[in-house]
Protein backbone atom coordinates (compact mmCIF):
# COMPACT_ATOMS: atom_id res chain seq x y z
CA UNK A 1 0.00 0.00 0.00
CA UNK A 2 1.34 3.25 -0.98
CA UNK A 3 1.67 6.01 2.08
CA UNK A 4 2.34 9.67 1.94
CA UNK A 5 6.34 10.04 2.69
CA UNK A 6 6.75 13.48 4.53
CA UNK A 7 8.79 15.86 3.19
CA UNK A 8 8.25 18.83 5.56
CA UNK A 9 7.70 17.51 9.26
CA UNK A 10 5.53 19.91 11.18
CA UNK A 11 8.38 21.54 12.49
CA UNK A 12 10.01 22.79 9.21
CA UNK A 13 11.45 19.82 8.42
CA UNK A 14 11.01 18.31 4.49
CA UNK A 15 8.03 17.09 3.58
CA UNK A 16 7.43 14.60 0.19
CA UNK A 17 3.64 14.40 0.22
CA UNK A 18 2.08 16.80 -1.89
CA UNK A 19 -0.55 19.61 -0.95
CA UNK A 20 -3.40 18.68 0.41
CA UNK A 21 -6.54 20.12 -0.99
CA UNK A 22 -9.18 21.64 1.42
CA UNK A 23 -12.67 21.58 -0.36
CA UNK A 24 -16.01 23.60 0.29
CA UNK A 25 -19.06 21.77 -0.57
CA UNK A 26 -21.62 23.65 -2.08
CA UNK A 27 -24.73 23.65 -4.88
CA UNK A 28 -23.54 19.98 -5.48
CA UNK A 29 -20.47 20.22 -6.60
CA UNK A 30 -16.99 20.41 -4.45
CA UNK A 31 -14.25 22.98 -5.39
CA UNK A 32 -11.29 24.36 -3.42
CA UNK A 33 -11.57 26.63 -0.54
CA UNK A 34 -10.74 30.01 -0.85
CA UNK A 35 -6.36 30.81 -1.16
CA UNK A 36 -5.90 27.28 -2.98
CA UNK A 37 -5.68 26.79 -6.65
CA UNK A 38 -7.90 25.64 -9.04
CA UNK A 39 -8.30 22.59 -10.47
CA UNK A 40 -10.06 21.23 -13.72
CA UNK A 41 -14.41 21.12 -13.17
CA UNK A 42 -15.48 17.78 -13.93
CA UNK A 43 -15.92 16.24 -16.98
CA UNK A 44 -19.76 16.20 -17.17
CA UNK A 45 -19.60 20.49 -15.85
CA UNK A 46 -17.29 21.02 -18.87
CA UNK A 47 -20.04 19.99 -21.43
CA UNK A 48 -22.76 22.67 -20.09
CA UNK A 49 -20.33 25.60 -20.81
CA UNK A 50 -22.98 27.20 -22.41
CA UNK A 51 -25.01 27.27 -19.34
CA UNK A 52 -22.16 28.50 -16.80
CA UNK A 53 -22.16 25.17 -15.65
CA UNK A 54 -25.41 26.01 -14.13
CA UNK A 55 -23.90 27.80 -11.42
CA UNK A 56 -26.31 29.45 -8.68
CA UNK A 57 -25.51 32.84 -9.47
CA UNK A 58 -26.43 32.00 -13.35
CA UNK A 59 -28.98 29.43 -12.58
CA UNK A 60 -32.04 31.91 -12.28
CA UNK A 61 -31.34 33.81 -15.61
CA UNK A 62 -31.22 31.24 -17.69
CA UNK A 63 -34.61 30.05 -15.70
CA UNK A 64 -35.89 33.32 -16.47
CA UNK A 65 -34.96 33.14 -20.25
CA UNK A 66 -35.91 29.54 -20.77
CA UNK A 67 -39.37 30.28 -19.68
CA UNK A 68 -39.42 33.53 -21.74
CA UNK A 69 -38.80 31.30 -24.55
CA UNK A 70 -41.45 29.16 -23.41
CA UNK A 71 -43.90 31.94 -23.29
CA UNK A 72 -43.27 33.26 -27.04
CA UNK A 73 -43.73 29.94 -28.43
CA UNK A 74 -46.96 29.53 -27.10
CA UNK A 75 -48.13 32.78 -28.50
CA UNK A 76 -46.56 31.47 -31.60
CA UNK A 77 -48.99 28.13 -31.69
CA UNK A 78 -51.75 30.32 -30.80
CA UNK A 79 -51.11 32.68 -33.53
CA UNK A 80 -50.72 29.91 -36.07
CA UNK A 81 -53.68 28.07 -34.88
CA UNK A 82 -55.65 31.74 -35.44
CA UNK A 83 -55.02 32.22 -38.58
CA UNK A 84 -54.82 28.79 -40.03
CA UNK A 85 -59.17 28.80 -37.90
CA UNK A 86 -59.05 31.49 -40.07
CA UNK A 87 -58.24 30.70 -43.13
CA UNK A 88 -60.02 27.26 -43.13
CA UNK A 89 -63.38 29.60 -42.15
CA UNK A 90 -62.30 31.45 -45.62
CA UNK A 91 -61.52 28.97 -47.83
CA UNK A 92 -64.88 27.22 -46.42
CA UNK A 93 -66.84 30.29 -47.05
CA UNK A 94 -65.38 30.80 -50.35
CA UNK A 95 -66.36 27.39 -51.32
CA UNK A 96 -69.74 28.01 -50.52
CA UNK A 97 -70.12 31.35 -52.51
CA UNK A 98 -68.75 29.08 -55.70
CA UNK A 99 -70.83 26.76 -55.13
CA UNK A 100 -74.14 29.11 -55.01
CA UNK A 101 -72.71 30.69 -57.90
CA UNK A 102 -72.55 27.81 -60.18
CA UNK A 103 -75.90 26.74 -58.75
CA UNK A 104 -77.29 29.85 -60.08
CA UNK A 105 -75.33 29.96 -63.50
CA UNK A 106 -77.10 25.95 -63.97
CA UNK A 107 -80.50 28.24 -63.33
CA UNK A 108 -80.01 30.46 -66.12
CA UNK A 109 -80.10 33.54 -63.83
CA UNK A 110 -76.36 34.53 -65.40
CA UNK A 111 -76.11 38.50 -63.86
CA UNK A 112 -76.74 37.12 -60.67
CA UNK A 113 -74.17 34.37 -60.99
CA UNK A 114 -71.85 37.02 -62.31
CA UNK A 115 -72.31 38.90 -59.05
CA UNK A 116 -71.36 36.19 -57.28
CA UNK A 117 -68.35 35.44 -58.96
CA UNK A 118 -66.74 39.00 -59.32
CA UNK A 119 -67.39 39.08 -55.42
CA UNK A 120 -65.64 35.81 -54.43
CA UNK A 121 -62.82 37.92 -56.93
CA UNK A 122 -62.96 40.79 -54.74
CA UNK A 123 -61.64 38.74 -51.79
CA UNK A 124 -59.04 37.91 -53.38
CA UNK A 125 -59.29 33.89 -54.13
CA UNK A 126 -57.77 33.36 -57.67
CA UNK A 127 -57.94 29.84 -59.66
CA UNK A 128 -58.09 29.15 -63.46
CA UNK A 129 -61.85 27.60 -63.15
CA UNK A 130 -63.17 30.77 -61.11
CA UNK A 131 -62.21 32.81 -63.43
CA UNK A 132 -63.34 30.58 -66.33
CA UNK A 133 -66.89 30.58 -64.95
CA UNK A 134 -66.70 33.76 -64.49
CA UNK A 135 -66.23 34.52 -68.38
CA UNK A 136 -69.18 32.24 -69.06
CA UNK A 137 -71.68 34.07 -66.62
CA UNK A 138 -70.61 37.69 -67.78
CA UNK A 139 -70.92 36.62 -71.62
CA UNK A 140 -74.07 34.81 -71.15
CA UNK A 141 -74.78 38.41 -69.41
CA UNK A 142 -74.05 40.02 -72.61
CA UNK A 143 -70.79 41.58 -71.31
CA UNK A 144 -68.11 40.89 -73.50
CA UNK A 145 -65.54 43.47 -72.35
CA UNK A 146 -65.94 41.69 -68.48
CA UNK A 147 -66.41 38.24 -70.15
CA UNK A 148 -62.67 38.91 -71.93
CA UNK A 149 -60.88 40.06 -69.16
CA UNK A 150 -62.25 37.20 -67.14
CA UNK A 151 -60.74 34.84 -69.84
CA UNK A 152 -57.37 36.69 -70.59
CA UNK A 153 -56.96 36.27 -66.34
CA UNK A 154 -57.76 32.62 -66.39
CA UNK A 155 -55.09 32.45 -69.48
CA UNK A 156 -52.63 34.17 -67.39
CA UNK A 157 -52.83 31.00 -64.47
CA UNK A 158 -53.45 27.70 -67.04
CA UNK A 159 -52.31 29.06 -70.33
CA UNK A 160 -52.47 25.55 -71.73
CA UNK A 161 -56.19 25.22 -70.94
CA UNK A 162 -58.27 24.70 -74.56
CA UNK A 163 -61.38 25.91 -73.33
CA UNK A 164 -60.32 28.96 -72.09
CA UNK A 165 -58.68 29.68 -75.20
CA UNK A 166 -61.54 28.35 -77.43
CA UNK A 167 -63.94 30.37 -75.20
CA UNK A 168 -61.79 33.70 -75.34
CA UNK A 169 -61.23 33.35 -79.17
CA UNK A 170 -64.57 32.80 -79.90
CA UNK A 171 -66.02 35.81 -77.92
CA UNK A 172 -63.22 37.93 -79.62
CA UNK A 173 -64.90 37.37 -82.68
CA UNK A 174 -67.93 39.21 -81.47
CA UNK A 175 -66.26 42.22 -80.78
CA UNK A 176 -67.08 45.28 -83.20
CA UNK A 177 -64.50 48.06 -84.21
CA UNK A 178 -60.59 47.91 -84.43
CA UNK A 179 -59.58 45.78 -81.25
CA UNK A 180 -55.64 44.48 -80.00
CA UNK A 181 -54.67 41.00 -82.22
CA UNK A 182 -52.36 38.75 -80.54
CA UNK A 183 -49.23 37.92 -82.79
CA UNK A 184 -48.06 34.99 -83.03
CA UNK A 185 -44.53 35.35 -81.17
CA UNK A 186 -47.12 36.48 -78.34
CA UNK A 187 -49.34 33.34 -78.73
CA UNK A 188 -46.23 31.28 -78.66
CA UNK A 189 -44.59 32.68 -75.21
CA UNK A 190 -48.04 32.78 -73.71
CA UNK A 191 -48.31 28.60 -73.76
CA UNK A 192 -45.85 29.16 -70.35
CA UNK A 193 -46.51 31.05 -67.52
CA UNK A 194 -43.54 33.24 -66.34
CA UNK A 195 -42.27 31.09 -63.68
CA UNK A 196 -42.81 28.29 -65.86
CA UNK A 197 -40.21 30.13 -68.41
CA UNK A 198 -38.12 30.81 -65.19
CA UNK A 199 -37.96 27.31 -64.32
CA UNK A 200 -37.28 25.97 -67.98
CA UNK A 201 -34.17 28.60 -68.17
CA UNK A 202 -32.60 27.92 -64.60
CA UNK A 203 -32.95 24.20 -65.28
CA UNK A 204 -31.44 24.26 -68.92
CA UNK A 205 -28.52 26.52 -66.89
CA UNK A 206 -27.95 24.25 -64.04
CA UNK A 207 -27.71 21.38 -66.30
CA UNK A 208 -25.44 22.59 -69.25
CA UNK A 209 -23.12 23.65 -66.45
CA UNK A 210 -22.78 20.27 -64.80
CA UNK A 211 -22.00 18.88 -68.03
CA UNK A 212 -19.20 21.51 -69.00
CA UNK A 213 -17.79 20.49 -65.17
CA UNK A 214 -18.13 17.10 -66.35
CA UNK A 215 -16.39 17.19 -69.21
CA UNK A 216 -13.71 18.76 -66.82
CA UNK A 217 -13.45 16.20 -64.57
CA UNK A 218 -13.59 13.25 -66.84
CA UNK A 219 -12.12 14.17 -70.18
CA UNK A 220 -12.63 10.99 -71.45
CA UNK A 221 -16.31 11.66 -71.28
CA UNK A 222 -16.06 14.97 -73.76
CA UNK A 223 -16.40 13.44 -76.64
CA UNK A 224 -19.91 11.53 -75.32
CA UNK A 225 -21.16 14.77 -74.27
CA UNK A 226 -20.38 16.74 -76.32
CA UNK A 227 -23.50 17.35 -78.52
CA UNK A 228 -25.94 16.95 -75.15
CA UNK A 229 -23.61 19.77 -73.97
CA UNK A 230 -24.57 21.43 -77.15
CA UNK A 231 -28.39 20.69 -76.89
CA UNK A 232 -28.50 21.92 -73.55
CA UNK A 233 -26.59 25.05 -73.66
CA UNK A 234 -28.57 26.03 -77.27
CA UNK A 235 -31.72 25.41 -74.80
CA UNK A 236 -30.06 27.47 -71.90
CA UNK A 237 -30.01 30.47 -74.74
CA UNK A 238 -33.70 30.22 -76.14
CA UNK A 239 -35.18 29.97 -72.69
CA UNK A 240 -33.38 32.82 -71.76
CA UNK A 241 -34.35 34.71 -74.07
CA UNK A 242 -38.10 33.77 -74.02
CA UNK A 243 -37.92 34.76 -70.48
CA UNK A 244 -36.43 38.41 -71.19
CA UNK A 245 -39.44 38.73 -73.39
CA UNK A 246 -42.10 37.18 -71.14
CA UNK A 247 -41.08 39.05 -68.72
CA UNK A 248 -40.93 42.54 -70.72
CA UNK A 249 -44.32 41.62 -71.83
CA UNK A 250 -45.84 40.73 -68.56
CA UNK A 251 -44.18 43.81 -66.70
CA UNK A 252 -43.44 46.62 -69.11
CA UNK A 253 -46.82 46.65 -71.48
CA UNK A 254 -50.41 46.98 -70.28
CA UNK A 255 -54.10 46.04 -71.85
CA UNK A 256 -57.19 47.60 -70.96
CA UNK A 257 -60.10 45.83 -71.79
CA UNK A 258 -63.24 48.17 -72.55
CA UNK A 259 -66.29 46.80 -70.12
CA UNK A 260 -68.56 49.83 -71.07
CA UNK A 261 -71.23 49.49 -74.53
CA UNK A 262 -69.03 52.42 -75.63
CA UNK A 263 -65.75 54.20 -74.44
CA UNK A 264 -65.04 57.55 -76.47
CA UNK A 265 -61.19 58.32 -76.92
CA UNK A 266 -60.26 61.66 -76.54
CA UNK A 267 -57.20 63.61 -77.26
CA UNK A 268 -56.78 64.65 -74.13
CA UNK A 269 -57.08 63.41 -70.67
CA UNK A 270 -59.63 65.96 -69.88
CA UNK A 271 -63.68 65.32 -70.82
CA UNK A 272 -63.48 68.85 -73.13
CA UNK A 273 -61.35 67.32 -75.25
CA UNK A 274 -62.19 66.25 -79.22
CA UNK A 275 -63.14 62.77 -79.59
CA UNK A 276 -60.51 60.72 -80.99
CA UNK A 277 -62.35 57.38 -81.48
CA UNK A 278 -64.62 55.29 -80.09
CA UNK A 279 -64.27 52.05 -78.78
CA UNK A 280 -66.88 49.48 -78.06
CA UNK A 281 -67.79 46.72 -75.17
CA UNK A 282 -64.36 43.75 -75.77
CA UNK A 283 -62.15 45.92 -77.37
CA UNK A 284 -58.74 45.32 -76.16
CA UNK A 285 -56.19 48.26 -76.19
CA UNK A 286 -52.78 49.00 -75.38
CA UNK A 287 -51.72 51.35 -72.34
CA UNK A 288 -49.14 53.74 -73.22
CA UNK A 289 -49.59 56.26 -70.12
CA UNK A 290 -51.71 56.82 -67.30
CA UNK A 291 -52.48 60.24 -65.37
CA UNK A 292 -55.10 60.84 -62.36
CA UNK A 293 -58.57 58.89 -63.70
CA UNK A 294 -57.48 58.89 -67.35
CA UNK A 295 -55.22 56.01 -69.00
CA UNK A 296 -53.79 57.12 -72.75
CA UNK A 297 -54.57 54.48 -75.30
CA UNK A 298 -53.89 52.82 -78.93
CA UNK A 299 -56.26 50.44 -80.85
CA UNK A 300 -55.09 48.36 -83.35
CA UNK A 301 -55.72 50.36 -85.75
CA UNK A 302 -53.08 52.63 -84.27
CA UNK A 303 -54.85 55.62 -83.04
CA UNK A 304 -54.09 56.89 -79.53
CA UNK A 305 -56.60 58.58 -76.84
CA UNK A 306 -57.38 58.96 -73.87
CA UNK A 307 -60.04 57.04 -71.83
CA UNK A 308 -61.50 57.08 -68.33
CA UNK A 309 -60.17 54.27 -66.11
CA UNK A 310 -63.87 53.41 -65.14
CA UNK A 311 -64.90 52.45 -68.79
CA UNK A 312 -62.02 49.89 -68.73
CA UNK A 313 -60.57 46.87 -66.50
CA UNK A 314 -56.63 47.21 -66.93
CA UNK A 315 -55.53 43.02 -66.83
CA UNK A 316 -53.50 42.38 -63.93
CA UNK A 317 -49.68 41.37 -65.48
CA UNK A 318 -50.96 41.48 -69.17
Amino acid sequence: MKKWIPLFSAGGAKDNSPPRQSWVVGGGISSPSRGERNIHPPLFCRSFRGLACLRPETHGFAVGYFRSLLRSFKWILVLFATFSFVGNLFAADVASNFSAANKLYAEGKFADAAGLYENILKTGAQSSALLFNCGNAEFKSGHLGRAIAAYQRAALLSPRDAEVRANLAFVREQIQGATRHESRWQYWLGQLTLNEWTLLAATAFWLTFLLLVARQIRPALGAKLKNATFVFATLTVLSVAALGLQAAEHFSKQTAVVIAPEATARSGPFDEAQNAFTAHDGAELTVLDRRSDWIQVTDGAGKIGWVQTKQVEILPGA
